[in-house]
């Protein structure tokens, strides 16, 4: 049994649950007996998965798509996350080292160095000095 005490309009109720069967609760208010009946709940209806038969026959058969290789002694060196153009560190037709600083990116408040991925010589800059750039952009194409 819960007792409870409310004051409604300035008018003070002593209010006691008793028993509670299914939807009916017997409550005392006041030293006043009543049977009060509950909102019943939705019943959830369980909804059953679709089941689709599987084909019986045979898929027909897939072609493979061959795609022409890249240029081996060509390499981007892409965007290893999205960000800002800081600074481009080289020119086109510069020799770099791998390792070497080649742009500076700024990501998430960070500036991040952006190494050469190895020896070459640069011969195509893609990107600006304030470029927005994606994750996986070809920044600089080493050759």
């Amino acid at each position: 049994m819960k007792e409870y005490k409310y004051k409604i309009n300035g008018n003070l109720y002593k209010v006691t649950i008793g028993n509670i069967e299914d939807n009916i609760a017997q409550v005392e208010v006041n030293g006043t007996s009543y049977n009060v009946e509950l909102e019943k709940q939705p019943v959830k209806k369980v909804v059953k998965p679709v089941v689709r038969p599987v084909p019986t026959t045979p898929a027909p058969p897939t072609t493979q798509v061959v795609k022409p290789a890249a240029p081996v002694s060509k390499s981007g060196v892409k965007s290893p996350l999205p960000g800002v153009i800081l600074d481009i560190k080289v020119n086109v037709g510069d020799s770099v080292k791998k390792g070497q600083t080649i742009l500076i990116l700024e990501a998430m408040k960070m500036e991040n160095n952006i190494n050469a991925d190895k020896d070459g010589k640069v011969t195509a800059i893609n990107v600006s000095r304030g470029d927005s750039v994606l994750e996986g952009t070809d920044l600089i194409i080493i050759e």
